[in-house]
């Protein structure tokens, strides 16, 4: 599996060159092999923790909307394919970690939705939820309302939807003391002895723990390639409203906000809209085959995104093809390669998950705290964004930024700059 991934990677890489005309240093010179490992551990990390942390929530809706098995691994290939590419294609065009992933609200609003929807209802409601968002990715307003964020409060509420995660890494003691000592200690001597290495160190030590007691089950498992099946959509009112509103409104707010404040808190400062637009186009076409929506990444984004990638920003890119090539590897085999990365133990997920995020998290609370005009509003900001608000129907990271917003205005008796700017 890893050496075909593996050329696949290498194959994108020296591709990529022809399409990247606009770089003066030629590709092959710039990039060594040490420069491959970190960024390509850093995908796979993202994939793993994507696949083992959230995939559930599509397997729980497929089971509510009673899907065949065949129509449960055609939805599969499809949100997995398409992720793969879209992510692929804006990584190589704009050589930047753009790391694209399926929506993980929309996935637990369709657990209750689907209840009471036809799949071929569904799927219509899929393609409006699409539809609506490549027009907006055309219309340019996406990226005019990123650039109106602060940074200060763009740094709080990155570190507030990240914090659980950092606690996640430590709370599994309590189930798993041993396995979740022995991620920790492994980390800290690695960050002491070597800091490039600590996550990578970690990911193969846990999976060795793991191997050496027998704690996942493999038994049985036969690679199979997913066929997919297209469904004839149906559009009806009732379904557009109960069903592609919700899934636009969570996926903005939910996915593409944080996703994009993540791109920007780590240097990336790719225009949000071809980014709305590309993921909105694949979902549009990939909709017919079962896939909800897919967007730009944000918690597996700041894996691949941040310094335990790579410590120069330019070499990050790497990272998005390698979860780029995964994701696809993962969607032709559909159901089977998303059970075994969902065969590894909750806790072992979470720590890595928590593990590979601290930087990030410690930099965004740095960052958040850095202007002291806007450092109260920023710390209200993270607070409210770490409670994880949900009204409406909508989750936490929107709240945490409306509230944080409200705060900056009030404490500053004004508008952000940005926003003053753009209103004159």
């Amino acid at each position: 599996m890893s050496s075909g991934v593996g050329g696949i990677v290498v194959r994108l890489l020296v591709h990529s060159q022809k399409l990247t005309s606009m770089s003066a240093e030629p590709l092959t010179s710039s990039i060594r092999l040490n420069d491959l490992t970190h960024p390509i551990v850093a995908g796979i990390i993202s994939v793993i923790v994507n696949y083992g942390g959230t995939f559930i929530l599509v397997f729980q809706a497929a089971r509510v909307a009673g899907l065949s098995p065949e129509l449960t691994a055609s939805w599969v290939w499809s949100v997995s394919v398409g992720v793969g590419l879209t992510g692929l294609l804006l990584t190589v065009r704009y050589r930047e970690p753009i790391i694209t992933a399926w929506s993980t609200p929309g996935a637990a609003f369709l657990v209750t939705a689907l209840a009471t929807t036809t799949y071929a209802e569904a799927i219509g409601a899929y393609l409006v939820s699409a539809l609506a968002f490549v027009l907006l990715g055309v219309s340019g307003y996406f990226e005019r309302v990123i650039r109106m964020i602060p940074p200060g409060i763009a740094s709080g509420l990155l570190a507030g939807i990240l914090l659980q995660f950092g606690i996640g890494a430590f709370g599994g003691a309590s189930v798993d003391p041993v396995l979740v000592s022995i991620l920790i200690l492994a980390y800290v001597v690695l960050k002491r002895i070597s800091a490039r290495y600590a996550v990578v160190g970690i990911l193969l030590i846990g999976v060795a723990y793991l191997v050496a007691l027998d704690r996942v089950d493999l038994f049985g498992l036969q690679l199979q390639f997913a066929t997919p099946i297209f469904t004839m959509p149906e559009f009806t009112l009732n379904a557009t409203l109960s069903v592609a509103l919700p899934l636009f409104l969570i996926t903005l707010t939910g996915q593409y906000m944080p996703g994009m404040l993540v791109l920007r808190n780590d240097g990336f400062k790719t225009n949000a809209n071809p980014i709305v637009t590309v993921t909105g186009l694949g979902s549009l076409i990939m909709a017919p085959f079962g896939s909800h929506a897919f967007n730009v990444a944000a918690i597996t984004a700041a894996i691949a995104t941040g310094r335990e990638a790579h410590e120069d920003p330019s070499k990050r890119w790497i990272a998005g093809i390698a979860a780029g090539c995964f994701y696809v590897f993962v969607g032709v085999f559909g159901v089977t390669l998303a059970t075994v990365f969902m065969a590894f133990p909750a806790t072992f997920i979470t720590t890595l998950a928590g593990l590979a995020l601290l930087s990030t998290i410690g930099g965004s609370l740095a960052s958040a705290m850095a202007d002291p005009s806007s450092r109260e509003a920023a710390l209200i900001t993270f607070l409210a964004s770490a409670a994880n608000i949900n009204m409406l129907g909508i989750g936490g990271a929107f709240w945490g930024l409306v509230i944080g917003l409200g705060a900056y205005m009030i404490l500053n008796g004004r508008l952000p700059a940005k926003w003053s700017a753009t209103a004159s």
